[in-house]
């Protein structure tokens, strides 16, 4: 079996998904050939009125944009070509969606982000990825 080539990490600032993370780097570190794509998901806000619209909107893109730099701080040590996605939308579609565009050949994700109560509600997205991929899905405990 040949070590992947191509990773993309779902990260959204959890203590799992930073292991994701450290996970990934360490399986692209001896492969200097090997690409590293992080992705971060803005959800999908939903319906308010205009003004809460525009200042929830406001402090999940800046949440969004730290947790990004947070991203990029952790990959300054990696040789390797490394991108970094801030998307918008349900989480476990946009992995998805970029995980085919990109061509990976392995996804890595924590095996939770979200509370247990929150997760009730919105579904567990690496349950949902595991589902729909078509390549394999490693979930870091």
């Amino acid at each position: 079996m040949e070590k992947p080539s191509k990773i993309l990490v779902a990260y959204d600032g959890s203590e799992l998904s930073k292991k994701a993370l450290e996970y990934a780097k360490f399986l692209v570190s001896d492969h200097e050939q090997a690409e590293l794509e992080v992705v971060t998901v803005m959800m999908y806000l939903g319906a308010y009125d205009a003004y809460s619209f525009k200042e929830l909107r406001k402090t999940v893109e800046s949440e969004t944009s730290l947790l990004v730099e947070e991203v990029k701080d952790m990959l300054s040590s990696v040789q390797n070509p490394t991108s970094v996605h801030m998307l918008e939308g349900d989480p476990s579609l946009q992995i998805i969606k970029l995980a085919e565009e990109k061509g990976v050949d392995t996804i890595v994700l924590g095996s939770r982000g979200l509370g247990r109560f929150k997760e009730f509600f919105l579904g567990s997205v690496s349950h949902n990825v595991v589902q729909m991929a078509k390549c394999p899905v490693l979930i870091v405990k």
